[in-house]
């Protein structure tokens, strides 16, 4: 009877020893996966999650241990996408993007007046690293322009090299006796072609005129083409005021051309004056009178102080006016009197 008793022990044991309790399939985490996943696990028994590729560790805990509940813990573990360092900057070009994390793409465009080489875009990949490498925006080039080589119109680049790219400029020239009208220089543009180009002309002035008091030398009895000159001259006595040279533009008419100015009398019978930082007499030296443009300064004394001061008179195309301050003497008064000129100057005088 004993023997019966322990041997339904023994099996009711048994039977409470096989129904012990286990932990289900652990619950999915986003971005995680377990090593050795399992149906059921036992009592005491560890789990560990991993990030899948592409995502990373951020926070909670990566292990877990089967209770005696058979009752999962609360999951913490978070995993999120790998973030790709940013691609640029992308010279003279655009990266667009809304995310840089795990298999987002980002798109390059370049810059108007370049074009893209290499791919247009790229995508994030598992391991933190950009699908293709960062592409580059080289300028627009623009071919030479439609100048034959024996035209009369030429250019030459104002970049060293024998290639034209987007923004460089060229300078264009034509062959004497053509002139150039429109723009000297032409742009090479976003579209890889040309601003406007210029165009040559033959181009010729009318007979240069005359000036009055005045001479052309060398005068030519034919047309006169573009960029030709001709010099001037003026009569004894008569001053050339203005450029010397007139040239022949390309509108066909003369550049600006001299005149020539008159001398002038001086309207004073004596007087001690200065005259190129000299002291002379107008009786003695200036006669004939002075050229355009030439100065004399009078002598004009202060009664007050007993000095003298000067004051400048120009020649302007024959006018001469004396200043209202000098007072001429007579004949008589320059034998008995001082020289306002020989008075000590009013800025010595205290």
């Amino acid at each position: 009877m004993f023997a019966a008793l322990f041997i339904l022990g023994i099996l009711s044991l048994a039977h409470t020893a096989l129904t012990l309790p286990v932990c289900p399939r652990p619950p999915a985490i986003p971005f995680a996966s377990i090593t050795a996943a399992k149906a059921e696990y036992n009592l005491g028994e560890e789990i560990t999650y991993n990030c899948q590729p592409g995502y990373v560790y951020q926070s909670g805990s990566r292990k877990y241990i089967c209770p005696l509940t058979g009752r999962w813990p609360s999951m913490s573990l978070r995993c999120i996408p790998r973030t790709c360092p940013y691609p640029g900057p992308l010279k003279n070009g655009n990266i667009h993007f809304t995310d840089l994390s795990y298999q987002n793409f980002v798109d390059y465009s370049c810059d108007s007046g370049y074009i893209l080489q290499g791919q247009k875009n790229s995508q994030c990949l598992a391991d933190g690293q950009w699908s293709a490498k960062l592409p580059e925006c080289h300028p627009v080039i623009c071919p030479p322009p439609p100048v034959s080589e024996f035209s009369v119109l030429s250019f030459q680049r104002l970049k060293p090299g024998n290639i034209s790219a987007f923004q460089d400029e060229i300078k264009f020239e034509c062959l004497l006796p053509y002139a150039l009208l429109g723009n000297e220089t032409a742009v090479c543009q976003a579209d890889g072609n040309w601003s406007a180009l210029p165009e040559c002309r033959a181009v010729e002035c009318p007979r240069p005129e005359d000036i009055e008091n005045g001479y052309i030398n060398l005068l030519l009895r034919r047309p006169y083409h573009y960029r030709e000159t001709v010099t001037y001259g003026c009569n004894p006595t008569y001053v050339l005021d203005g450029p010397v040279e007139s040239r022949c533009e390309k509108t066909g008419q003369w550049s600006t051309k001299p005149t020539c100015k008159a001398p002038c009398t001086i309207p004073v019978k004596r007087a001690t004056v200065l005259y190129n930082n000299q002291k002379v007499k107008v009786q003695d030296h200036l006669t004939s009178g002075i050229q355009h443009a030439e100065i004399i300064e009078f002598f004009c004394k202060n009664k007050e102080q007993g000095c003298s001061f000067t004051s400048p008179a120009q020649c302007v195309d024959g006018n001469f006016t004396v200043p209202a301050c000098f007072k001429e003497r007579g004949m008589i008064a320059t034998f008995f009197k001082t020289d306002i000129a020989d008075l000590p100057p009013c800025e010595n005088v205290n």
